[in-house]
């Protein structure tokens, strides 16, 4: 997939201001409209353009897009799991309203999830109250979203985090700033990738007496060296050395709640895989943890090994084709 140049599109710099972007929009929009074009790509360019300021003119969306446009990959372009996290947006989320369907692989690549998963952006409701100053109604708050990351032994053990965010918005030259806050979150045990957790009244502030709206946080964990996540299932690759995989032994196994002794049935192979129950991320039921067998051969480079090696040739036959099963 090709990484989309928004400015590049509408034809403005990267420090472009607001009122630039909707300056340019507006005029290559009205070139290009398909109803009074004549230009042979009028509509693809008029949908191309759409999709550029859609982005740019949100302070939200065009931050998160000026981040992981710092990491693109040209033609070969896959937004990074954790391309926005920590960023703080208003309640919609969306990844475009009416119109979205036309949106390209690229737009819902970065956007589009936030669209599926949107919640309302305002779940309470108006209504009149007496005698207040302004508009005389009450209104909830937006609700707002964001994703953090945490790491995989927060889930298996419950943690306190301070967490910083940040909220784009546009300042009085129509520049994107960043106003960050720390907050201060209760992991709870056992909590999964992609869930999310509610903080009461941590969203918009509301008009008159309506309340503020919530702030939900997703949960990504971050990257491990060692483990892999599938749900509430955990991988683990476990070296074995190639008796201990032929001949059974028992070995130690790490897991990010300790290490656990492991029986290795004699014959296990490259690739097979070993279950710990209840070892996963804890729940109700609590996931397992999978150990997946690799082979570590010693090198050959002592004459002792050669000979062993030789050895082990000669009686394992002429039959024994490792490809065998290729």
């Amino acid at each position: 997939m090709k990484f989309k140049d928004y400015y590049e599109t509408l034809g403005v710099a990267r420090e472009a201001s607001a009122d630039d972007i909707k300056l340019a929009y507006r005029k290559l929009a009205r070139k290009y409209h398909p109803d009074v074009s004549k230009e042979p790509d009028a509509e693809a360019r008029f949908k191309e353009l759409g999709e550029a300021y859609e982005v740019l003119k949100d302070a939200e969306k065009r931050a998160a897009y000026d981040a992981v446009g710092r990491r693109s990959g040209g033609d070969d372009f896959q937004p990074p799991p954790d391309w926005d996290a920590g960023y703080e947006f208003h309640g919609r989320g969306d990844g475009g309203g009416a119109g979205a369907q036309d949106h390209s692989d690229f737009f819902e690549s970065l956007f589009g999830r936030a669209a599926r998963s949107s919640r309302s952006a305002r779940t309470g409701h108006a209504s009149r109250s007496g005698g207040a100053a302004g508009a005389g109604f009450d209104l909830r708050g937006e609700d707002h979203h964001a994703k953090v990351l945490i790491d995989l032994e927060d889930a298996y053990r419950g943690a306190h985090r301070s967490l910083s965010l940040r909220m784009p918005a546009f300042d009085d030259q129509g520049q994107v700033v960043l106003r960050e806050r720390t907050l201060e979150v209760t992991i709870p045990k056992g909590i999964r990738q992609g869930q999310q957790l509610r903080l009461a009244g941590q969203g918009g502030p509301g008009l008159g007496h309506g309340g503020a709206g919530d702030l939900f946080l997703e949960i990504e964990f971050n990257a491990h060296a060692r483990y892999r996540v599938d749900g509430r299932d955990v991988y683990v690759d476990l070296p074995l050395a190639p008796w201990e995989a032929a001949l059974g032994a028992g070995v130690p196994v790490p897991t990010p709640d300790g290490a656990v002794e492991l029986t290795i049935p004699a014959g296990s192979a490259a690739g097979r895989k070993l279950r710990l129950k209840g070892k996963g991320i804890p729940g109700d039921p609590a996931g397992d943890l999978y150990a997946v067998i690799t082979i570590v051969l010693p090198g050959a480079g002592s004459d002792a090994t050669r000979r062993a090696y030789e050895a082990l040739k000669a009686a394992a036959g002429a039959d024994f084709d490792p490809r065998s099963h290729a």
